[in-house]
């Protein structure tokens, strides 16, 4: 009975260690977007302008996650060169600096042409011309325009036939609404790897063309 009691103490343990990170995570900054349109788990967005450091990576979509994940890591956690003027003081010091960056949510990925594309989305606070720059000449930094999108969101761990349930069910309400898409699925992962499979977020999404 002692034994028992104890599996469920840790049980219990492990699921509110599960529910203070869902509280925290809670906290961090994800892309700004408006909803245009709900239908259950769909929604169709207008997101506004953003900026992305992105890598480029071959392999199978897991590999590919992994390492692009870990080159663009390597970036917000400081292997970049600053590229920000500093505050006028006296005396005028200059110098290289590194600084860390705020992760933010989504990671995203996306292939083309066996190629993926991994890209984590930069905080607000940046623009083009403060954000550092990057040491590792894989990591890219560009500004995206305002862009609509449709998008469907599940739970699990985003195996490779979820994401294909999920595209193809995403595809057919957008040829039910007559929407014109603009380019391949992004997928986009929200929540850190140790995240129980219920309770994490993913999402298949289809840009979509402007009308």
């Amino acid at each position: 009975m002692k034994k028992r009691w104890a599996a469920f103490a840790a049980i219990g343990v492990l699921a509110a260690g599960a529910v203070s990170w869902g509280a925290a995570a809670n906290d961090v900054e994800e892309p700004a977007y408006a909803i245009l349109q709900t239908a259950g788990n769909i929604e169709i967005r207008a997101y506004e302008p953003m900026i992305v450091a992105e890598a480029k990576v071959t392999g199978d979509r897991s590999t590919a996650m992994n390492r692009g994940f870990r080159i663009i890591a390597d970036y917000i956690f400081g292997n970049n060169i600053a590229s920000q003027e500093i505050a006028m003081t006296s005396p005028v010091t200059q110098q290289p600096a590194s600084e860390d960056i705020a992760m933010t949510a989504p990671v995203t990925q996306q292939q083309t042409d066996g190629v993926w594309q991994v890209r984590f989305i930069m905080p607000s606070e940046y623009t083009m011309m403060t954000l550092p720059r990057p040491a590792n000449s894989e990591v890219e930094i560009r500004e995206i325009p305002a862009r609509k999108f449709a998008a469907i969101r599940f739970s699990g761990r985003g195996g490779m036939a979820s994401l294909d349930a999920r595209t193809k069910e995403l595809q057919t309400y957008l040829v039910e609404q007559g929407m014109e898409t603009a380019g391949d699925a992004t997928y986009a992962f929200y929540d850190a790897p140790w995240v129980p499979g219920p309770m994490r977020r993913n999402e298949v999404m289809i840009e979509l063309l402007a009308e």
